[in-house]
């Protein structure tokens, strides 16, 4: 294993003043050599970010600009805003293909003006599929469906879809009026999901939850970024298998996006542990064990786990897939290859090519062939 550095200059782009304010931090990775780093196979991400222009959000009326809430962002690479330099720090990290997730866009699903987060989805969605369309088979668009008019998500998630975006990301952490367990609401939603085939998406931070009033500057800040950010993925989970969406909806998929994946299998245990325990004392709308149902319909990412990608070798091999978080700090370009080779060492080539390959292919029916992985069709 090895300590590497993010070397801010060899983002496409990178002037040398931005450069040297760039965020500082190392990844541990394997060490490869430049002639081993030239054999290995493309991967794609399944979780990575762009950065939304301030300009995007003016477009918006006046009155419901003031409703949106004001976030700060870190300094990011030129790639976050510019597609040509995105495909760029694509080709030097060893990367086919991300799927793409907003930035500030997040932090609007816990907008309490409805129409305000309708109006800011919509054209975040537009803008979106403009700007990926400098090569739509390696930038994957994402599309924001707001929730409280679930007739509204279904129209806006369907003309998302004919333009060839992929999903559909709601909030992890509903509105405390809305939760998972409300069915009636959500079904018509997953159910119009489940018919196009295209996965329910929960991200981190989306929602409802402690981000909502900004992170805290204080130990209590570790506490939200590990114990609270895990729980809110691990009751999303909850009530989206023990609510029964799965059973009534034999064909739905639902993604984790960056919620990690070591704390997964230790609840399945126990979710099946008392599953079996009650289901007889009182009603369950579930029939299966939660780890049956999950293996069918699942998927998280994972990114920098280590603990978690020890269970890969034993568990979730058609569920789980890598990811980079371009161009958030915790990113792992340019070492992507690195930190991937570190955490998978050990595994067979098939289980490898699906964690960083064919599992997202599958997932989100990419365009993308077996020439694009091994690197000789790239597109320029």
């Amino acid at each position: 294993m090895a300590e590497l550095p993010v070397d801010a200059s060899k983002f496409a782009g990178m002037s040398a003043e931005q450069a040297a304010t760039f965020p500082r931090r190392t990844v541990e990775g394997e060490h490869l050599s430049e002639d081993q780093l030239a054999s290995m196979p493309r991967m794609i991400s399944t979780d990575s970010h762009v950065m939304e222009p301030d300009e995007l959000w003016e477009e918006l009326p006046q009155r419901l600009q003031a409703n949106l809430p004001k976030v700060p962002f870190r300094n990011s690479p030129p790639g976050a805003l510019s597609a040509d330099l995105r495909l760029q720090d694509q080709n030097n990290d060893g990367i086919a293909a991300e799927v793409i997730f907003p930035n500030y866009g997040m932090a609007l699903y816990c907008v309490d003006d409805v129409e305000t987060q309708e109006e800011s989805f919509k054209l975040y969605n537009d803008w979106l599929h403009d700007w990926t369309s400098a090569d739509h088979t390696r930038l994957i668009g994402v599309p924001l469906i707001s929730v409280y008019d679930i007739p509204g998500a279904i129209k806006e998630m369907r003309r998302c879809h004919d333009k060839g975006m992929r999903g559909a990301l709601i909030w992890q952490v509903p509105d405390p009026a809305l939760p998972f367990s409300n069915t009636e609401h959500y079904d018509p939603l997953i159910a119009a999901c489940a018919e196009a085939d295209e996965p329910v998406i929960c991200h981190i931070l989306t929602g409802h939850g402690y981000i909502k009033n900004g992170h805290t500057r204080s130990v209590e800040g570790i506490k939200e970024s590990t114990n609270i950010k895990t729980h809110d993925s691990a009751n999303t989970l909850f009530d989206f298998i023990f609510y029964g969406y799965f059973e009534r909806h034999p064909n739905l998929k639902l993604l984790l996006a960056e919620s990690e994946i070591g704390w997964i299998p230790f609840l399945l245990q126990q979710w099946d542990y008392y599953f079996e325990r009650h289901r007889n004392s009182y009603p369950v709308p579930i029939t299966r064990k939660p780890s049956e149902i999950f293996a069918e319909h699942v998927y998280g990412t994972f990114l920098e786990d280590y603990v978690g990608t020890r269970f890969l070798d034993w568990w979730g091999e058609k569920n789980c897939m890598w990811s980079n978080d371009y161009p958030h700090f915790n990113m792992t370009f340019p070492h992507s290859r690195q930190v991937m080779s570190r955490h998978l060492k050990g595994l067979g080539e098939d289980k490898i090519r699906r964690y960083t390959w064919d599992n997202a292919l599958s997932l989100f029916k990419l365009n993308l062939t077996e020439e694009d992985r091994i690197g000789h069709a790239l597109h320029s």
